[in-house]
């Protein structure tokens, strides 16, 4: 796989993470379970980081 497509996929995923987190504390009202993906979102974001730094 290329480095791109890994941090566009990446990417994504953090999108994707952190408008389900939201929409879980706002409309569902489940605040541990939004709470905990935008965690994962921000772990997700973090690899990308780490991953796309310049060496």
């Amino acid at each position: 796989m290329s480095r791109d497509l890994i941090l566009a996929v990446g990417m994504l995923g953090t999108a994707a993470m952190l408008w389900g987190g939201v929409t879980m504390i706002v409309k569902h009202k489940d605040r541990r379970k939004g709470l905990l993906m935008l965690a994962v979102a921000a772990v997700i974001f973090g690899n990308v980081l780490i991953v796309g730094w310049p060496a």
